[in-house]
């Protein structure tokens, strides 16, 4: 029988496997994430649509001469403002001039041969009656007064024309607006088988807007209401041009090839800064909607394939994803149609901080001051 050998405490403490390691302390948890939130809102938007088009004049004249001749002067100048009556061009009258006295001298031979005639018959008529000429000689007589008032008609109606040619020698403006530069000069034969054009007016003030619209779009902006006739318009440089216009008329037929409508609209244009030809768009009214939620667009976040989402802040002061889905925009703001309710907590700085079912810590969110 072996002996019994007794170990002091200090050496059994030294054996004893693994007591002399040191338990490693668990890693200090994270603070919550400090978010700001804004509630998501109840409210009436106004849906509008972004049309492209086409500045237009309200009216175009194109001054062309409408007798023959010699161009001797032109009077306005290029580029400038006229009213309508205006003198514009002056046409060399002497042609005109002689035509005119030529047509008068006829008419006056026709009447005094009416005149003639009408004598004439006056005379046979009494001749007849004493059996001094034949009744046919009298019948001539009584013809030949119904030919000179022919006659007369026709001197009368060549002198109205002559008349009237020589007043297109002085070429007016029929419309007031904005005439553009001369196409002939001074000594060019004008009118000369055809109606040479001279210059081209445009009135300005006010003027059209053309753009075209889907049939569909149509339907609802008439279901707008009151507003469905106001639309603002969009400059090339994307401002606004401030004095908004209103919509004219449509299109009675939709183009079958693009199921698109004509529309046309007015503006005012008193500094004639809207130019026919100029690219501008019209902001109109597509739809009025009442009790529409909206949230801020930076707090919407679109996944690979296009679905939105929002991170919000529950009633335990959690961090939650919540997808959505969107409408239009208006203004910075997107219009949810589903997944989110009015006051609900949506968070607008702190989205990278966050993780869906981690706690934060939440605050109003302040936007910056602009001023």
């Amino acid at each position: 029988m072996r002996p019994i050998l007794f170990l002091p405490l200090s050496l059994i403490w030294l054996l004893t496997p693994g007591c002399g390691k040191k338990v490693a302390p668990a890693p200090p948890q994270m603070p919550p994430a400090s978010v700001t939130f804004v509630p998501a809102t109840s409210e009436t938007v106004t849906i509008t649509r972004d049309l492209p088009g086409r500045i237009d004049a309200l009216r175009v004249a194109e001054i062309r001469a409408r007798v023959s001749g010699i161009l001797l002067k032109r009077v306005f100048k290029e580029g400038a403002d006229v009213n309508a009556g205006d003198v514009l061009f002056l046409i060399d009258p002497a042609p005109l001039e002689s035509a005119r006295d030529s047509a008068a001298a006829n008419l006056a031979k026709a009447e005094a041969t009416a005149k003639q005639a009408d004598n004439q018959v006056k005379r046979f008529r009494e001749l007849v009656a004493v059996h001094a000429v034949s009744q046919q000689d009298a019948d001539n007589a009584e013809s030949a007064v119904s030919i000179s008032d022919a006659e007369i008609l026709a001197a009368k109606a060549a002198s109205a024309t002559a008349v009237l040619n020589l007043s297109y020698a002085t070429v007016t403006a029929p419309i007031p607006g904005r005439i553009g530069k001369a196409e002939v000069t001074e000594g060019a034969l004008v009118g000369q088988g055809d109606a040479t054009r001279l210059a081209v007016i445009q009135q300005l003030d006010p003027i059209y807007f053309d753009f075209t619209q889907s049939s569909g779009d149509l339907l609802a902006m008439k279901k707008a209401g009151p507003d469905q006739n106001k639309v603002t318009l969009l400059l090339e440089d994307g401002s606004d041009y401030g004095t908004p216009g209103k919509i004219l008329f449509s299109e009675a037929a939709v183009d079958p090839s693009t199921g698109m409508v004509s529309l046309r609209a007015e503006f005012p244009n008193p500094k004639h800064d809207l130019l026919p030809g100029m690219f501008a768009r019209a902001r109109v009214v597509q739809a009025v909607r009442e009790n529409a939620i909206t949230v801020p667009q930076r707090a919407l976040t679109r996944a690979a394939g296009g679905a939105g989402s929002v991170m919000i802040v529950d009633d335990s002061n959690n961090a939650q994803l919540r997808m959505v889905e969107t409408g239009d925009v208006v203004g910075d703001k997107w219009v949810i149609t589903s997944g989110l309710k009015a006051g609900e907590r949506v968070i607008m700085e702190g989205l990278l901080k966050a993780r869906p079912g981690a706690s934060v810590v939440p605050g109003p969110f302040a936007p910056a001051n602009k001023n």
